[in-house]
């Protein structure tokens, strides 16, 4: 197979990938997927163009790639279904440290999937699981290299987050995810009352940097090359290993392998049954 072959059948992957609601590194062009058979929000037309320039710039880098020779042939391994994540002592928790399941996501602040997860999807899983003690939520960055300004966007985050305001500041970030630039990420703190000049001395530093590349690693490590991406698994120490779950998808899919999570659990608690005596 040769690199023109290569690269139509990655955008094949990529269409697909699209579909199921995943933005996505080059690295994972090669592979070919299958998008869940799910209902989808409706997407208004901002979101569409936005979907639609993500797939403009995926094209770009892919036949950049072409050009420059280093589309390989050989095979990539089939994505993974499972994956197990450590959780990290600087981990972005919400939820109740004893909810017995986990749910780990890896997320992108300029990617629209990512964004439409957290407008459509995240608060119905958060009235039914966090609220309720059921789910602890641990965000993790991988911010892809297209996006040039994720990585920062991921950094003004945990810089908030250090003032008590990361979950606000994230909403923020997703609501305004197609101005990320770094002469905007200042007025967005203030929006949300942080303090400017603590804020603005933590955006020009290199805080947080190391923790964003970490996560980032982590992911490559479990072959995640898409956001969103999410793994849901028992709570257990400081390791989460479950269903690994790819995109934008409707919430009746993350609620029932929440739901399979939590039967299995109140099983595993449940004392055998005694056999009657003989």
């Amino acid at each position: 197979m040769n690199n023109r072959m290569l690269i139509p059948r990655a955008v094949r992957g990529l269409c697909l990938l699209a579909a199921a609601g995943a933005c996505l590194t080059p690295a994972f062009c090669g592979a070919e997927t299958t998008a869940a058979d799910t209902a989808a929000p409706a997407i208004d037309q901002d979101a569409a163009q936005a979907i639609l320039q993500e797939l403009k710039e995926i094209r770009r880098v892919l036949e950049k790639i072409e050009r420059q020779e280093l589309a390989q042939p050989a095979q990539r391994p089939d994505s993974p279904q499972t994956a197990s994540v450590s959780i990290g002592k600087d981990a972005t928790i919400l939820g109740a440290q004893d909810a017995p399941v986990t749910v780990v996501e890896f997320t992108d602040y300029q990617c629209p999937f990512c964004k439409r997860f957290i407008q459509s999807t995240f608060p119905l899983l958060k009235r039914d699981f966090i609220d309720t003690g059921k789910v602890r939520w641990i965000v993790r960055d991988l911010p892809l290299g297209f996006h040039p300004n994720a990585h920062k966007a991921a950094q003004a985050a945990h810089c908030a987050g250090d003032q008590g305001r990361f979950w606000e500041m994230r909403d923020t970030l997703f609501r305004n995810n197609a101005n990320l630039g770094i002469e905007q990420l200042p007025g967005y703190a203030r929006e949300i009352g942080l303090d400017g000049n603590a804020f603005d001395a933590c955006l020009s530093s290199d805080r947080h940097q190391a923790q964003i590349d970490q996560d980032s690693q982590e992911a490559n490590r479990i072959r995640i090359t898409g956001t969103p991406s999410f793994i849901i698994g028992k709570t257990a120490g400081d390791t989460v290993s479950g269903q690994l779950v790819i995109g934008a998808q409707a919430p009746a899919v993350f609620t029932a392998e929440i739901q399979r999570v939590l039967e299995q659990t109140a099983a595993e608690k449940s004392p055998p049954e005694k056999k009657p005596a003989g």
